[in-house]
């Protein structure tokens, strides 16, 4: 009988402290994780002292080897230009800029990158996720840099946050303030590889072979993502991988929708897209300031207040303590 009892109460200590310690384990997790962005921070901010503007959020331009090669495939996103600011010093050593991330009609990585975009880089990854390669080819991301509120139907071009398609944003065109302007956040990855897509919304995103993208278009696509999930590769600027924007609300019930567009060399594939900031954090998302600070914000934070932050310069009303 008293083996019964005190089974029974070694029962009831771990249903009780066994969420304390789950609660624990995610609080450490959370904080690791925003460490990272506070150096995701610093590097951005020691890169605009260095070059007098932050870094590009996604490059296009003509690669002479190669005339056909579409302008959007060089694609080098900001995180891959922050790697000499990190101490991930042998993934930026491992990359070579002047060529594209891809080349050709079967869009393969160059060789001399082949390697270097392996790379599984810690401060890229939020400890609360899985942390495991999407894409075998690619090392992943869960931090992403903010384009903007997601106007112009989700356009990576001249949109209007800090990082986009060549953007070279100074400090001083922040003139909603720094400490009001967005640079990056966080999202979830997606089905690590070999998994198949579930159509879950958290993970998976919708796709429509036309761009610029509408509310009507993305809900009524069939389309769902069948490779290459969220966040496949930290040296990719494109939506899928190492941009967002704040048209949807942070972990949004709505799946994230994703588009490209098409016409002459300099354009066509060019990857559009609503792509909310997501995490397994309960109840929000980390957000980084251009003043690096980082911000917990809620889920249920007004759209309108989560847009304005994303701007770097329309002159929203942003009350303090949001």
């Amino acid at each position: 009988m008293e083996l019964l009892v005190v089974i029974a109460i070694i029962g009831v200590l771990i249903a009780v402290l066994l969420p304390a310690i789950q609660a624990a384990r995610e609080s450490a997790r959370r904080t690791s994780c925003i460490n990272n962005l506070k150096q995701i921070g610093i590097a951005a901010n020691s890169f605009h002292n260095n070059y007098r503007a932050f870094p590009v959020g996604a490059e296009s331009k003509e690669w002479p080897d190669l005339k056909f090669n579409p302008w959007t495939f060089y694609r080098w996103s900001s995180l891959a230009h922050l790697t000499p600011f990190l101490e991930e010093t042998n993934a930026r050593s491992a990359l070579d800029f002047s060529v594209p991330l891809y080349k050709g009609v079967s869009a393969e990585v160059p060789a001399v990158n082949k390697e270097g975009v392996k790379q599984m880089v810690s401060v890229f990854l939020c400890p609360s996720d899985h942390a495991q390669r999407i894409n075998q080819a690619f090392g992943p991301t869960n931090y992403a840099a903010c384009a903007g509120s997601g106007s112009g139907g989700g356009s990576p071009i001249n949109a209007d946050g800090v990082f986009f398609v060549n953007s070279r944003i100074r400090m001083a065109q922040l003139t909603d303030g720094t400490s009001h302007t967005a640079i990056f956040s966080e999202s979830l990855l997606g089905n690590p590889d070999g998994t198949p897509p579930r159509r879950d919304v958290q993970l998976d995103y919708k796709f429509t072979l036309s761009a610029p993208l509408t509310d009507a278009q993305c809900a009524n696509t069939s389309q769902w993502n069948i490779q290459n999930g969220r966040g496949f590769a930290w040296v990719s600027g494109e939506m899928r991988c190492a941009l967002y924007n704040h048209y949807y609300r942070p972990n949004e019930p709505t799946p994230d929708c994703m588009g490209s567009s098409f016409g002459n060399i300099t354009v066509v594939f060019t990857p559009y897209g609503w792509r909310a900031a997501r995490s397994k954090h309960s109840g929000g998302v980390n957000l980084l300031m251009a003043d690096g600070a980082v911000r917990f914000v809620e889920d249920g934070v007004d759209p309108s207040l989560w847009r304005a932050l994303a701007t770097r310069g329309k002159g929203e009303i942003v009350e303090s303590g949001e």
